[in-house]
């Protein structure tokens, strides 16, 4: 089963953000009347595609797929700047252990904006829509890489800009993150036929290319 997650919607119950009350896990089983287990995550502030498994065996063995890469996925995200046309962030991140996990990310611009809003000491700002297919699966991977690159995601707190964070909320009334999963694509547990799973973007992030110009 897969939900196009909205933006802002916990997977499941957090010690961290005590304050929510609707979690993708419950919101489901409820629909369904059934157990229902995330086969991975989505950060709350992230839109997008989520799988999840019907019973623990499926389960089991949709975690192998993505531990071992065997899961193709791809995002969209507005970031601040122009990127280049094709990029690759090679960049270990470090757990909370300390431990440096390899962490690779491919990406391609698919739009890029001027629009003529003053950013600092410059005159207009400058805004890409991307591609981004991460090919390792480290907790808040994207935007990392993204912010370790100078051209973080718009909205992302900690890692982004937050002058460019506050510049949207006063203008655009936006307090999402413009990251969403957009696609999975995978060959199930037992079939040889592959399976493609495209969420559209939500209705914010729609708004917000439209804003920019960024279709």
């Amino acid at each position: 089963m897969a939900i196009n997650k909205p933006h802002g919607l916990l997977v499941h119950r957090s010690p961290i953000a005590q304050e929510a009350t609707e979690f993708a896990v419950q919101l489901l089983r409820n629909q369904l009347g059934q157990r229902v287990y995330p086969v991975h995550r989505l950060d709350r502030k992230t839109g997008g595609v989520l799988l999840f498994a019907l019973n623990e065996s499926t389960n089991s063995a949709l975690q192998v797929l993505f531990a071992t890469g065997q899961v193709h996925k791809k995002y969209l995200a507005v970031v601040r700047g122009y990127m280049p046309d094709t990029f690759e962030i090679d960049y270990p991140l470090r757990r909370e252990d300390g431990t440096l996990q390899e962490s690779f990310t491919a990406g391609k611009t698919l739009a890029r904006t001027e629009v003529p809003m003053a950013s600092g000491q410059h005159a207009t700002s400058r805004y890409s829509l991307v591609e981004l297919c991460p090919t390792t699966g480290r907790m808040h991977q994207l935007r990392k890489h993204l912010a370790h690159v100078f051209h973080p995601i718009i909205g992302d707190r900690p890692h982004g800009c937050n002058k460019q964070n506050k510049f949207f909320k006063e203008y655009f009334g936006m307090t999402t993150m413009l990251l969403h999963a957009r696609e999975l694509r995978f060959v199930p547990p037992g079939s040889q036929q592959e399976v493609l799973i495209d969420a559209p973007v939500q209705a914010e992030f729609r708004r917000m290319q439209e804003v920019l110009e960024l279709n």
